[in-house]
């Protein structure tokens, strides 16, 4: 056993001492097989621009990923998109007023607007203040919430759901209140 140790013969011997004869055959047999069928495969050189519209036709048959139409909407997502919606709608109104009031400052100064707003129908007047006090709160309030997360509370699934609740509570209430100021 030292002889065959030492000149490497070891492993060999082992795989020929597990093999059948029958391993060794059907070996045989897939190793031909694979060698035919390989083959038999022939390659054939394309422009760039035909291999694209080869990808683009296997991207139409693969099968979509799934989207918001297979998951059941769930509090924490949803406040997380409409959050972000209300930040860049909040964003834009700002700098919108603000680039305005720079281009024409004489028609978008503070009497000017008030007295627009004085003369609009109160149902007007309402719904226009509704659209711009629910984001405002909701972003305020969902703010406030992930100042929470950062100090390391309500970090738990539970406190995600509770504050999340708390959230569009608060959202309600402060939404009611700026409405009927």
């Amino acid at each position: 056993m030292l002889s065959t140790h030492a000149l490497g013969l070891a492993p060999s011997l082992r795989r020929a001492a597990f093999f059948s004869r029958q391993d060794l055959t059907f070996h045989a047999l897939v190793t031909r097989r694979c060698q035919s069928i390989c083959s038999s495969i022939q390659t054939q050189s394309l422009k760039p621009e035909d291999g694209t519209t080869i990808l683009n036709k296997q991207r139409l048959q693969r099968p979509s990923s799934p989207h918001f139409t297979i998951y059941e909407p769930q509090l924490t997502w949803v406040g997380s998109i409409f959050n972000r919606i209300t930040g860049v709608g909040l964003g834009f109104l700002l700098y919108g007023f603000s680039l305005a009031y720079l281009v024409a400052p004489g028609t978008f100064d503070s009497t000017h607007v008030i007295e627009f707003v004085h003369d609009l129908p109160d149902a007007v007047k309402y719904t226009g203040k509704f659209i711009l006090a629910l984001p405002f709160s909701f972003h305020s309030w969902d703010g406030i919430r992930h100042l929470l997360w950062d100090s390391g509370k309500f970090l738990t699934v539970k406190g995600a759901y509770s504050t999340g609740y708390a959230v569009l509570g608060a959202t309600a209430i402060s939404t009611l209140v700026l409405m009927f100021q």
